[in-house]
């Protein structure tokens, strides 16, 4: 996954940078399949901003979290990315749950048969 960290009107610190690729890279546990994944944090006033874009096979998905502290809008705009790769992962699923059935099906089914084992 390729991922970018801009900051707008502010410098941006190494701790900051780490956490937000950090929350970023745990998106992955959600969707195996990101492509990338853009983060932009701006500062305004006693405003603090993070905009979160994942790329997914086929869609854009976006988080914004606005509060008074940089940590804590990353966090929401995280969580907000997290509920929605959720939501497409299970669309996905429900499209050939027949498939995916099948795929689980093999996946659990032990790889030796018990008759052909000695004892």
């Amino acid at each position: 996954m390729k991922k970018q960290v801009t900051a707008r009107h502010f410098d941006l610190t190494p701790e900051m940078k780490a956490k937000a690729e950090e929350s970023m890279e745990g998106l992955t546990r959600f969707f195996d399949h990101i492509v990338s994944a853009e983060m932009v944090l701006d500062a305004e006033r006693h405003r603090r901003v993070a905009e979160l874009k994942v790329n997914v096979f086929n869609s854009l998905i976006a988080g914004r979290g606005e509060t008074d502290d940089m940590y804590t809008a990353i966090d929401v705009a995280v969580d907000k990315v997290k509920t929605q790769l959720k939501k497409y992962k299970g669309k996905l699923k429900d499209r050939k749950p027949e498939e995916v059935a099948d795929v689980k099906a093999s996946l659990a089914r032990p790889k030796t048969d018990v008759d052909e084992v000695d004892m």
